[in-house]
């Protein structure tokens, strides 16, 4: 996090996973915004953290509190203008391990990422089994990459696919019908066709 006391930090607050990863990929393009990176509450809410004046953090997270609204998720914002050092420090930590879920609790950008040049597809479930099934008739039904599977507590599964826009989206759109099938509880399926390059470092590789 930059030192100098001009940068203000705006925290938004997100339900699930893939809606802040929606939200956290329009924020990191809105002008003058950084993405310090996303933290889980060991439950559905994720906190996205941005860095920048005040005005741009601002602008960038009631734009993307209105996206998850939209979404029919849910989002709340603060801005600190100039926090303290120590309050610095408290919201961008070394990420800790969770051996419950099997992975870090922060997300933070990695230096070796994914391509922006492909599109992401994002599909969220509550339960494992429609998760599963799901990645199977997804990677079947086009030439999609399993980019990974993320946990966030609470039985929420979120499968993340990689390959080109047309493709992306039919594997989506075929998992989003398996898990209606299974009876599963579907939280969201979407594409992001051009991900911002903040965004997939904060993905698996």
């Amino acid at each position: 996090m930059p030192e100098t006391q001009s940068y203000s930090l705006a925290l938004l607050e997100v339900g699930n996973l893939t809606p802040s990863l929606m939200v956290a990929d329009l924020c990191a393009k809105s002008a003058g915004v950084q993405i310090l990176g996303i933290e889980s509450t060991d439950g559905p809410q994720q906190c996205i953290k941005l860095i920048g004046s005040t005005a741009d953090v601002t602008h960038a997270a009631r734009a993307g509190q209105a996206l998850a609204e939209k979404m029919g998720s849910s989002g709340i914002v603060s801005i600190l203008p100039a926090p303290l050092e120590v309050v610095r420090q408290l919201a961008h930590p070394k990420p800790a391990f969770s051996p419950m879920l099997g992975l870090y609790d922060y997300r933070i950008p990695r230096e070796k990422h994914m391509s922006t040049s492909d599109a992401i597809g994002l599909l969220e479930t509550q339960g494992l089994v429609a998760a599963l099934h799901a990645t199977d008739d997804m990677l079947k039904s086009s030439n999609v990459t399993l980019v990974g599977k993320e946990k966030i507590g609470a039985a929420y599964v979120t499968i993340i696919v990689k390959g080109d826009v047309a493709a992306v989206q039919t594997a989506v759109a075929v998992g989003k019908a398996t898990v209606e099938k299974l009876g599963g509880k579907l939280i969201l399926a979407d594409v992001i066709a051009r991900p911002h390059p903040e965004l997939a470092a904060l993905l698996p590789g």
